[in-house]
């Protein structure tokens, strides 16, 4: 059966897990998870991605992070790409470090994130790591150190988190390690990293009741969150993938993406794909690289071919395409009726 599309949208918040192949270990030493603390610095800041919880295990690693200006699939493969390189030139291995693909679970902030960052920061507890509560707030590589103001991470988003709980610091730390020792008896959490319908409903009681009521409900294993929130996400995806094939269908193709670039900037269409660093020249290509990207649904690495650029470089123009859109309203709708 083939694997279904992930889902995303800018402003999603995702929770990530990452296993090694065949539950390998992916991390040796405190060397490998510096380098991996190293690339999720640079990586988040780079796609202004946000990072509310981690934790890194001997074998798999949990990552809560809201999509920035890059898809999060573009975020986790320069990460994951430059970690296993990384890894494998530093112990001399070869071949491939984690499974075949990423778990990306698309959550319902509002009821969801709180839960899903006292349930990412358990994971040292609940592995071992750690012996109680206590050490936890003193781990290096979990972000609930950071959450508690024993380490720094400018990469974590800490303010958003503590927030939630009271507006001065002292007291929002006191009540979220409460809320995080409350969840300790409760175990691994099955609805919040599996189970499809069950998990997007809350649980077999909640799943139960829903039914007893008759209550329409709507389950995707992609998708954390009630019925109307996985509906809407769905509606979304499909509205997504509705306007990337009538693009196709019409003839709206990368080629017709550079001339609308061109006629948009007052350039020639060779132009829009001339390398160089002069500003229209890179504001034209970023432009293209962005809508190219979104709109017609094609990858950096088939971007990074046409304009034989490398693929990094292709990401960054993406990123800086999303950004020069926002700023100046500029739109590759305005000419086509979807």
């Amino acid at each position: 059966m083939p694997r279904k599309a992930r889902i995303d949208a800018p402003g999603a918040l995702h929770h990530i897990i990452v296993r090694g192949i065949e539950r390998r270990k992916i991390f040796y030493d405190d060397k490998d998870r510096n380098n991996l603390i190293k690339r999720l610095d640079a990586v988040l800041t780079n796609t202004q991605t946000a990072c509310f919880a981690w934790a890194f295990l001997p074998n798999h690693a949990h990552l809560l992070l809201r999509t920035g200006t890059a898809p999060i699939a573009t975020t986790m493969r320069r990460l994951l790409t430059g970690y296993a390189v990384s890894f494998n030139r530093r112990h001399r291995r070869h071949g491939q470090l984690f499974q075949n693909r990423y778990k990306s679970i698309l959550c319902q902030e509002d009821t969801y994130l709180l839960e899903l960052v006292r349930y990412i920061h358990l994971n040292p507890l609940r592995a071992g790591l750690v012996t109680d509560l206590k050490q936890l707030d003193k781990y290096p590589y979990c972000g609930h150190s950071v959450l508690m103001g024993k380490r720094k991470n400018s990469w974590q988003d800490v303010d958003y988190v503590l927030r939630v709980y009271a507006s001065k610091r002292a007291g929002a730390r006191r009540r979220y390690r409460e809320f995080v020792k409350k969840g300790i008896a409760e175990g691994r959490r099955t609805d919040l990293v599996g189970g499809g319908l069950i998990r997007s409903a809350g649980g077999w009681s909640m799943v139960k009741a829903l039914r007893k009521a008759s209550a329409r409900m709507k389950g995707d294993e992609r998708i954390l969150g009630d019925g109307d929130f996985v509906e809407k996400v769905l509606n979304g995806a499909e509205e997504k993938l509705e306007r990337k094939y009538k693009f196709e269908a019409e003839g709206y193709d990368f080629d017709w993406v550079v001339r609308h670039v061109a006629q948009l900037l007052g350039m020639e269409p060779p132009d829009v794909l001339a390398r160089g660093k002069y500003r229209q020249t890179v504001k034209a290509r970023s432009l293209a690289c962005y809508w190219s990207h979104r709109e017609l649904g094609m990858t950096t690495v088939e971007l990074a071919k046409k304009l034989k650029l490398s693929q990094p470089t292709v990401s960054e123009s993406v990123v800086r395409g999303q950004k020069i859109v926002a700023e100046e309203g500029l739109s590759l709708l305005e000419k086509i009726k979807l």
